[in-house]
This record gives structure tokens, C-alpha cells and sequence, in this order.
């Protein structure tokens, strides 16, 4: 094999791993701000807090910088603020995952990452116009973000050898949890600091200048790509002859019949139910229930997704280990890894509601359940490409449609079930992600698979990994 280090596959993970933490940056940066542009009389309803634990003896700071221009939105309109992101995001995944087999996905994810960093900048002045401003460019920086992944899956399909698949994929997405754990404490910390229209400045700004290294170092296939080594071309178009299909016409019938797909579909759905129920409302739990405030800890808030992070990227080293060196099968692989990724988390969310007001505990088992998620990248999350390398762009189009709707739905319906804010209630949300996981889970492990699949050769000569 070709080394690893500095070869051209691998600085495409890393710069891919760049853009994904901007791109998450970019997305959660807006839930800390918010706190701070809205009036404070007009967030507090007076609902009634359970009061089962005892308030922590925690100094309220004011924030030392007050400049920024307050609104008054309403408990609703904050939620559409936060949800409209999705209604574009999930507008543009099957299309992306198409325009990406078409015109390659370096354009594609350029401009996705370049044109939502352009949205954020214009965030501070569209507040200013008004709430209807606020919600449509924010859906346009969905939309800018929902060809992202279909565009790096699609770009993978040519770059990645079979059998390094889980480490370049997991390097590159890893990125999104990083930008997570970065941007949380890091928005407070401006916000408290400076003003919150920096915090859509400065993150703006890394964006547009990730573009230009990106357009300039990147290219779509290793037959196009300026530097690279005569031997790590070889290396990459050999390891991938079989796989790849030379039809122009997208074998869509066959595809959306494909029981591996749909097994990819549910898991993905699953997933993204308890991820982004927490994601959400992580600190609403911690400031109702536990009486423990997020906002003045960034540091807890962040500390599930780092550890999500740390995970992503050693079980993506320990998959293509086992598949390389253990000659373990590599529909073995990702099925062991999305059970433990998706019950794992499944079991220690339902342990969180029942620490009563130990905190600590309740953090600690929260981190646990988001933490064993990561095991999912090397599962169901790149088995696009093992089922279809030239479609994995679209394929990931259509599963990543689907997994928007928890976003969309989830904490909605999270919502309507804690009206009281009693643990009971708190209690029934998790078990309700848990039991998704639980069925996500085994239906990937009954009907995924790790060949590629007859529909996605151009010939039907079956190639066995």
C-alpha cells in the first residue's frame, strides 16, 4: 500500500475535515447567539420548573458586553428560527447526491460551504430587517449545507480505497462533531466578550477562506489531481476497478428496491432521532430538570461531542483494521458497529432519567450515549459505499432525507411531551429515542450488506471484497 502520510487522499480528508467543522460551526453557532439577541423578559415564560432538585449556588454573570441589539421573539418564533434551517437542508440532499455524479463534488461542496458562510455574514443584517429575513436565510444556509455530504460521499466514491474507507471517511466527517465542541463554548465565550453579530463575523469569514485552499488543493478524481504521486494513483484506481460503474443513467428502480439501502434508511433515521432530540434540548434538560445551567458551562454542554469525535475517529482506524488485517467481513464490520453505536446510546439515555438530581451522572451518562454513537460512522454511515460506490453520493441523498425529519420532528414532539418539565415526562422523550435506536439497530443488522450490489456494476459480474 501507499503511505499515508502526506498523500493526496489524505490531505483531501483533512481539508474535508476543516470544512465539516466550519459547516457545524456555521449550524450551531446560531442557538448560542440567540440567547443573547432576544429580550430576556420575552424567553422566560414562567413555566412551572419541577423543583425535585436543588438550584446550584452558581454566581449569574451579566454579560460584560451589552451592545448587541436585543428582539423580542417569542418562544415560537425562536423555534422556527432554529427549525427553519432544516427545510432547506432537507430540500437539497437527493439533488446534491444527483449534481455531484454529474459536475463532481469539489464544485459542489465548494460553493456549499462557501455560499453558507456568505448567509451567516448576512445573519446580523437580516435579524435587523426583521424575523421573516432571519428564517429565509437561514433555510438558504440549509440549503447551502444540504449538498455537503451527498458532494463528499460522491467524491470518496473515487478517492477511497475499499479497504481505508473507514479511516479517510471517519477523519473527514469527524470534522462536523469537532466544529460541535469548538463552536458551543467558543460562541459564549464571544458573545460574552464582544457581541454576538461576531459570532456570524468571525465564523463567516473562516468559511470563505477555507474555499479558497479548498478550490485550490482539491480535485474531483485522482486522474485530475496536480501533485499527486504516479504510485498512489495507481494504488487508488486499481484498488477500485471492479466497483465502479460506467452506465451514465442512474439505475433508479433497481436502487430504491434495494433492501440494503432501506436497511440503511431506518438506521439512519434512528440515529438522528436521539441525536438531534439532544442536540436540541440537551440544555433545556439540564436547566429544567437538573437546575444546572448549560449557557454558563459551554464546557458541559460540548463535552458529549467531543467525545463522539474521539470516538469517530479510533473506531474508524479499528473497522479497516478488522477488515484488513482480522479478515473480518466487511458487512460483519458494519453491523457490529452500528449495534454498539445505536444501542450503546439507546441504553445510557434511558440510564440518564433515572440519576434523580445526581448531575454529574446524568452528564456523565449523556456523554457515554453520544460518545458510543461514533461507533456509527464506521457502521451504517459509510455503507453507501460499500453497497454502491458510483451512486454513494445519491444514496446518501436519500437516506440523509429521511434522517432530516428528527430534525424537523423530534424535538417538536419532545417539546409536547414536557409541558410540565417533571422528570416523568423527561423520562418517556428518552425512552422513546431509545426504543427508535433499539429498532433502528436491529433492522440493519437483519438486512444490511457489504458487497456491492448487481444494480451498481455497469456488468453484472459480481465482485466479493
Amino acid at each position: 500500500s501507499v503511505p499515508a502520510c502526506c498523500s493526496a487522499r489524505y490531505n483531501l480528508a483533512l481539508l474535508a475535515c476543516f470544512g465539516f467543522f466550519l459547516l457545524y460551526a456555521l449550524r450551531v453557532n446560531l442557538s448560542v447567539a440567540l440567547v443573547d439577541m432576544v429580550e430576556p423578559n420575552t424567553s422566560l415564560a414562567k413555566n412551572t420548573t419541577s423543583n425535585v432538585c436543588p438550584e446550584h449556588s452558581s454566581t449569574i454573570n451579566v454579560p460584560r458586553n451589552t451592545t448587541g441589539q436585543k428582539y423580542s421573539w417569542d418562544a415560537d418564533t425562536q423555534g422556527w428560527i432554529l427549525g427553519s434551517f432544516f427545510y432547506g437542508y432537507i430540500i437539497t440532499q437527493i439533488p446534491g447526491g444527483y449534481l455531484a455524479s454529474k459536475i463532481g463534488g469539489k464544485l459542489l461542496l465548494g460553493f456549499g460551504i462557501f455560499g453558507t458562510s456568505v448567509f451567516t455574514l448576512l445573519t446580523p443584517l437580516a435579524a435587523n430587517l426583521g424575523v421573516g429575513y432571519l428564517i429565509a436565510v437561514r433555510a438558504l444556509e440549509g440549503l447551502g449545507e444540504g449538498v455537503t455530504f451527498p458532494a463528499m460521499h460522491s467524491m470518496w466514491s473515487s478517492w477511497a480505497p475499499p479497504l481505508e474507507r473507514s479511516k479517510l471517511l471517519s477523519i473527514s466527517y469527524a470534522g462536523a462533531q469537532l466544529g460541535t465542541v469548538v463552536s458551543l463554548p467558543l460562541s459564549g465565550l464571544i458573545c460574552y466578550y464582544m457581541n454576538w453579530v461576531y459570532v456570524f463575523y468571525i465564523f463567516g469569514a473562516l468559511g470563505v477562506l477555507w474555499w479558497f485552499f479548498w478550490m485550490f488543493l482539491v480535485s474531483d478524481t485522482p486522474e485530475t489531481h496536480r501533485s499527486i504521486s504516479h504510485a498512489e494513483r495507481e494504488y487508488i484506481l486499481s484498488s477500485l476497478k471492479d466497483q465502479l460503474s460506467t452506465q451514465k443513467s442512474v439505475p433508479w428502480r433497481p436502487m430504491l428496491e434495494s433492501l440494503p439501502l432501506w436497511a440503511i434508511v431506518v438506521a439512519h433515521f434512528s440515529y438522528n432521532w436521539t441525536f438531534y432530540t439532544l442536540l436540541t434540548l440537551l440544555p433545556t434538560y439540564m436547566k429544567e430538570i437538573l437546575r444546572f445551567d448549560a449557557q454558563e458551562n459551554g464546557f458541559l454542554s460540548a463535552l458529549p461531542y467531543f467525545g463522539c469525535w474521539l470516538c469517530i475517529i479510533l473506531s474508524g482506524q479499528i473497522a479497516d483494521y478488522l477488515r484488513e488485517k482480522q479478515n473480518f467481513s466487511t458487512v460483519c464490520v458494519r453491523k457490529c458497529f452500528t449495534l454498539i453505536g445505536m444501542i450503546g446510546p439507546a441504553v445510557f439515555l434511558v440510564a440518564a432519567g433515572f440519576t434523580g438530581c445526581n448531575y454529574a451522572l446524568a452528564v456523565a451518562f449523556v456523554t457515554i450515549s453520544t460518545t458510543l454513537g461514533g461507533f456509527c460512522t464506521s457502521g451504517y454511515s459509510i455503507n453507501h459505499l460499500d453497497i454502491a460506490p458510483s451512486y454513494a453520493g445519491i444514496l446518501l441523498g436519500i437516506t440523509n432525507s429521511f434522517a432530516t425529519i428528527p430534525g424537523m420532528v423530534g424535538p417538536v414532539i419532545a417539546k409536547n411531551l414536557t409541558h410540565n418539565n417533571t422528570v416523568g415526562e423527561w423520562q418517556m422523550v428518552f425512552y422513546i429515542a431509545a426504543s427508535i435506536n433499539l429498532f433502528g439497530a436491529i433492522f440493519f443488522a437483519l438486512f444490511a450488506s457489504g458487497e456491492v450490489q448487481d444494480w451498481a456494476v455497469s456488468g453484472y459480474h459480481l465482485h466479493r471484497n
